[in-house]
């Protein structure tokens, strides 16, 4: 039996909170599952409306699915959601040039079935490892990648922020797909950046190894990462599988 908890919290330095969260442990069209995370980028509403309209979009999306295959189901939702967004920002000028950052995961038996574009994260995490599934789409990853600055230098890279895709923004949208099987004492983390950004990976490892249950590991971290400053939104979503 699958458990999950999920917050968003505007953090200490925003006025308006563009991350957006979604969890349902019964299915959604074909997918027994559905959990999704989307960082909203833009002006005063775009933002709130581009991680709101892509989150709305993927559930409808999957719920008027066919029997096809997940990555099948996925793509066409991120597909959807990128061409609404981006109809919407050339429709109204207080729109233009939004988009977010999106990633979603269903749980079928043991194997997790992830679609990403952009830098929120989906990791998984037990009692002596954690390790970030997805790949961040971002500027500052590119250069780790290419050799031109170390992973310890990333985190306080003042490019950190730029991400190089998203979604809503072009016509055309590439996405990162992840399969993985899990184990007993797996836990899954997707996040936003206000989260990755304030605590590194080992001190998300330590908050959840310290913590009884997942509404306090998610509370644990999104309190950490205020602590630390809380300079963006933040967004969490834990999912138990074995519950």
């Amino acid at each position: 039996m699958i458990k999950t908890f999920s917050l968003t919290d505007i953090g200490k330095k925003r006025k308006i909170n563009q991350d957006y969260v979604y969890t349902s442990e019964m299915p959604v069209g074909p997918l027994p599952n559905l959990f999704i995370v989307a960082d909203g980028m833009g002006g005063h509403k775009a933002g709130d409306y581009a991680s709101r309209c892509a989150t709305e979009t993927i559930v409808w999306s999957a719920l008027s699915a066919d029997n096809e295959s997940i990555v099948s189901i996925l793509e066409n939702a991120f597909k959807a959601a990128n061409e609404n967004i981006l109809k919407k920002s050339l429709q109204e000028e207080d729109y233009n040039g939004m988009g977010t950052t999106l990633v979603a995961a269903t749980l079928v038996d043991n194997k997790l079935w992830v679609a990403n574009v952009g830098d929120s994260r989906l990791y998984v995490v037990n009692n002596k490892e954690i390790r970030q599934i997805t790949r961040d789409h971002s500027l500052v990853e590119e250069m780790v990648r290419m050799g031109g600055i170390r992973r310890d230098q990333a985190r306080s890279h003042p490019d950190k922020n730029i991400i190089t895709r998203a979604v809503g923004v072009m016509e055309e949208i590439e996405i990162d797909f992840f399969q993985i099987e899990l184990n007993k004492g797996d836990e899954v983390l997707m996040c936003t950046d206000g989260l990755t950004n304030m605590i590194d990976d080992e001190e998300i490892r330590m908050i959840m190894s310290g913590q009884r249950d997942i509404v306090g590991k998610v509370e644990g971290l999104i309190n950490a990462a205020n602590n630390n400053g809380g300079k963006d939104n933040i967004a969490a979503i834990i999912i138990d599988p074995f519950a």
